[in-house]
């Protein structure tokens, strides 16, 4: 199975407002990379960062062992364990005593879906502290929202 790194980051002008994602993918065994990004004109955060792992898995053509690196939490703690749990309850999560629909259900289910294919391990980056491949993530995302933006605006 190929090994490869996914870095992935997203961004808003706002939340909801403007956003942007961004992922790179690198094969462990040549280094070589890929960089996308794209962007809506109304998203939140979470929603960008679903995306961005969304895409990233989506660029593989073949199943492989990915290194997942992101600074998002709750994509992280989603992906690693309240998933299973949802999924149980019918995409549903607990919020008190009750259930309530789990936000960006359809993100989380075509998320599902991907990692089917796929072994993911996780690595929790801080954000905006220096990690190069998430300081680049974080500069196309932030590029890609800024053209839904007014002009002169940032």
């Amino acid at each position: 199975m190929k090994k490869v790194q996914l870095f992935t980051d997203g961004a808003c002008s706002g939340n909801p407002g403007p956003g942007g994602w961004a992922f790179i993918l690198r094969c462990c065994k040549t280094d070589k990379e890929l960089e996308r990004s794209s962007g809506q004109a109304e998203a939140t955060n979470n929603q960008m960062e679903l995306r961005a792992v969304i895409e990233g898995l989506k660029a593989l053509s073949e199943p492989c062992e990915v290194t997942l690196y992101a600074d998002s939490t709750y994509v992280l703690q989603g992906m690693k364990s309240w998933m299973a749990g949802w999924k149980s309850r019918g995409w549903k999560r607990k919020e008190g005593s009750r259930l309530v629909p789990v936000k960006n259900v359809e993100l989380w289910q075509e998320l599902d879906r991907l990692m089917q294919t796929h072994k993911i391990h996780f690595e929790h980056v801080k954000g905006h502290a220096g990690h190069l491949e998430n300081e680049r993530c974080d500069e196309l995302a932030v590029a890609a929202y800024q053209r839904f933006l007014p002009h002169g605006k940032a």
